[in-house]
């Protein structure tokens, strides 16, 4: 008789038959379908009579142009589905499935077998399901349920049944290589083989090792606002990708992979997760730092400082003048009572204070600033704010038409005919000709009149300050701004709370900054949301559904200002607020702030406790390094403690980093992090390890996360997962501020098997709270 393993590995052969057997014959359709799209666009113009000569003729061109192009819009979808599908197979192939239901839905007598993959798989009738993708809404029993009674929901209402058995499978290649039956095995075997990986320079899908909690996250489907506060290493950026996979699949008739936008950290974790969603048959949605929006909106008018700039300053800045005014200024521009300030001083500009510039034509004011001011807070006054906005526009646009007609006459315009070139003047002649309804050769009988060419001139040269004033550029958005902070006593008609006791110190620093053309980040955000709310908001209505990882990272005004851009999408937030490395957040435990994005009804809160990166010796040293963490729950998994190695001068520590490199490097590791505080110290620690070879270092505009051995200041580090860490210098020297406790805890928990600290004199006080049992001091 024939063990259970043995049957099992025949239903691999089976499965695995049915998918090669499918490869080869979407091989071959995909080939033709790709064939034909190439022939259609090829002979596109051929299919397609082109005649306008009369209105029917122009009609029937019109459909054929249409009909061409729907046949190349089918053609191009179905290969599109087609390659997408015959990917998703080649994947399959290596490992079919990885888990395995038996449930007896109530009322029917017999159990049934559920495989479980990262798609579906049917017989060759398509009745038969030989794998049931991951997110269909019966995986979701083998998620979060242990044998006994289960029920999951449906479109049609809650399944009810009895889960038998669940198993487990790891397969690699076709060949069944383990198979555990958890009702039976304590732990978890695969999460433990999985987390006993090294890693290489990307995140991949964990649908095989989702736990319960993970599931909750990835499967909510209600209310507008989930968020998601877990510890270091408790899965939620895999967890918020495989729920974009999964909102992809329910909702695949009505929404895209292009209507889903993830707010990322940095250039470097976009790389890092970038293969997640094509693992699971997915295209990628949208992946944006916050800075690259701010950068697209703002650096025309000014130089925007990144985030990481301001936090480089707050680390190495202490000894600079105005520090203690600068992170004041910092926290206060983050926060909700700022936010209203801004939306009460726009309400105020509706009796006084707006700001617009002169409109210039040939170096001279044209419409006066003063003169457009009067027109605005004297005409119109009982219309709402953006409506007299609208008419001020209309009232210039006419002004300009005015002007224009009297330009016509003037000698400069005779003069700059005069000074056509050949091909200017040909070009405006053609330009007229086509204007008059002369066609093809017929444009040369055209003759041209001097007025036509001077009425065209003027009106190029008024090109520029007619878009100027469509855009709104009339209006002097950088003076309304620094309004806020000329006079130190101002805001306070706007704001209600109380103001820091450094805002004159944080007017100056603001006023200094942005007359040197650079907007601080902290200026950054607030600059713009003055400028929608006195512009009109820039709305995007088609996305549908924002990701904003490390929200601890972003203040409350940010949140405020992505509703208000993204008012149609639903929003999932993610972040540990052990983590919180930037000023703005310092004090700061959870997102009860957020709450009120939504209100309470429309907000979900998930709490992720346990943590799977990091072996348990590692989870239980750094636990200790934040006040709030003893909560955090390590995963069983063994290793070795932590170690502290004491050094007397660099020398010595660089001699030890190096010897250290080809330890780790001879024991397997493929990632290894040498971790400092800041850019600057980075900087100077990559110089001093330059004879290690292949070593990169990574600074904040690397675009690509490389395995093998970086240096990396803490902040870049974040949401990023080592083997190994090396904590360059965890002296009281480096780390000697309270303020430091976060990124220093930021640091250690990047790593997943071995974690080595260095200090150069005496080792930071922030490690006083913990015990000595939790680490090996050399």
């Amino acid at each position: 008789m024939k063990s259970t393993f043995q049957q099992e590995q025949q239903r691999v052969d089976h499965v695995m038959g049915v998918i090669q057997e499918r490869i080869h014959k979407l091989g071959e359709d995909t080939a033709r379908q790709r064939d034909e799209v190439v022939k259609i666009r090829k002979h596109f113009w051929d299919e397609v009579k082109v005649n306008t000569d009369s209105f029917d003729d122009y009609l029937e061109t019109i459909i054929g142009l249409r009909q061409e192009a729907q046949a190349l819009a089918v053609s191009q979808s179905t290969h599109r589905l087609s390659s997408k599908r015959l990917s998703t197979l080649k994947r399959m192939k290596e490992s079919p499935y990885f888990g395995r239901i038996d449930f007896i839905e109530e009322g029917v007598l017999s159990e049934e077998e559920i495989y479980i993959g990262i798609a579906t798989l049917t017989d060759d009738s398509g009745e038969d399901f030989l794998i049931y993708d991951w997110r269909a809404p019966i995986s979701s029993v083998y998620y979060d349920h242990q044998p006994g009674e289960a029920s999951y929901s449906t479109p049609g209402g809650v399944i009810r049944g009895t889960l038998e058995k669940k198993w487990q499978y790891l397969i690699g290649g076709g060949v069944l290589q383990s198979m555990f039956d958890t009702s039976l095995t304590i732990g978890d075997e695969i999460l433990q083989i999985v987390l006993g990986k090294g890693t290489d320079k990307h995140m991949h899908n964990i649908v095989a090792t989702i736990q319960q909690e993970q599931n909750r996250i990835i499967r909510h489907d209600s209310g507008k606002l989930l968020i998601v506060h877990g510890a270091a290493g408790s899965g939620k950026t895999s967890a918020a990708l495989q729920r974009i996979a999964y909102l992809l699949y329910k909702y695949r008739d009505s929404m895209s992979a292009d209507q889903i936008i993830l707010f990322s950290p940095n250039s470097l974790f976009n790389n890092y997760v970038s293969n997640v969603l094509p693992e699971l048959g997915e295209e990628n949605m949208q992946q944006v730092t916050f800075q690259e929006y701010l950068n697209f909106r703002l650096s025309n008018e000014f130089k925007v400082e990144n985030p990481y700039e301001q936090l480089e300053y707050v680390l190495t800045g202490e000894n600079t003048s105005f520090y203690q005014s600068r992170v004041a200024g910092i926290r206060f521009k983050a926060s909700t009572p700022f936010f209203e300030a801004i939306e009460s001083y726009r309400r105020g500009l509706e009796t006084a204070g707006m700001v617009f510039k002169d409109l210039l034509f040939k170096g001279k004011p044209l419409i006066s600033r003063r003169e457009i001011e009067e027109r605005f807070y004297n005409s119109d006054t009982t219309l709402r704010f953006h409506n007299r906005l609208e008419k001020l526009k209309d009232w210039l646009m006419k002004k300009i038409s005015e002007v224009q007609k009297n330009e016509r006459n003037k000698p400069w315009v005779e003069e700059e005919i005069e000074l056509l070139s050949d091909e200017a003047y040909h070009k405006a002649h053609k330009h007229l000709a086509m204007k008059k309804g002369f066609k093809g050769a017929a444009t040369a009988d055209y003759e041209m009149e001097i007025e036509d060419l001077s009425r065209l001139i003027v009106q190029q040269r008024f090109k520029s300050l007619r878009k100027q004033i469509q855009e709104y550029n009339f209006i002097d958005m950088k003076e309304i701004y620094k309004q806020l902070f000329i006079s130190p006593n101002y805001i306070k008609e706007w704001l209600e709370k109380d103001w820091p006791t450094d805002w004159p110190s944080i007017c100056q620093i603001t006023l200094d900054s942005i007359d040197k053309g650079k907007l601080l980040y902290e200026d950054a955000t607030p600059f713009l949301l003055l400028n929608e709310l006195i512009q009109g908001f820039q709305t995007n209505r088609t996305i549908k559904h924002i990701v904003v990882d490390e929200a601890q990272d972003y203040s409350p005004f940010q949140f405020e200002y992505l509703r208000r851009l993204f008012p149609a999408a639903k929003m999932t937030v993610l972040g540990d607020f052990n983590q919180a490395i930037f000023a703005h957040a310092s004090g700061r435990v959870d997102f009860q702030a957020l709450t009120g994005l939504y209100g309470p009804d429309n907000t979900d809160v998930v709490n992720l406790a346990r943590s799977y990166r990091s072996t348990k010796p590692i989870i239980e040293f750094t636990r200790y390094l934040v006040p709030n963490s003893k909560e955090i729950i390590p995963f069983e998994r063994d290793g070795e403690h932590p170690i502290l190695t004491k050094l007397v001068n660099f020398d010595e520590l660089h001699s030890h980093i190096t010897f250290k490199i080809g330890e780790l490097q001879n024991l397997g590791y493929n990632t290894i992090a040498i971790i400092c505080k800041s850019v600057e110290e980075s900087t100077r620690a990559y110089e001093a390890l330059a004879g290690i070879a292949d070593s990169k270092h990574v600074k904040s505009g690397s675009m690509e996360y490389k395995q093998g051995v970086v240096v990396i200041p803490s902040y870049l580090a974040k949401g990023i997962e080592f083997d190994a860490v090396i904590i360059y210098d965890a002296s009281e020297e480096v780390y000697g501020d309270e303020s430091l406790r976060r990124i220093f805890y930021t640091a250690c928990t990047r790593a997943m098997h071995f974690l080595q600290l260095y200090c150069v004199g005496e080792p930071t006080l922030l490690l006083r709270d913990v015990p000595g049992d939790c680490y090996i001091q050399d």
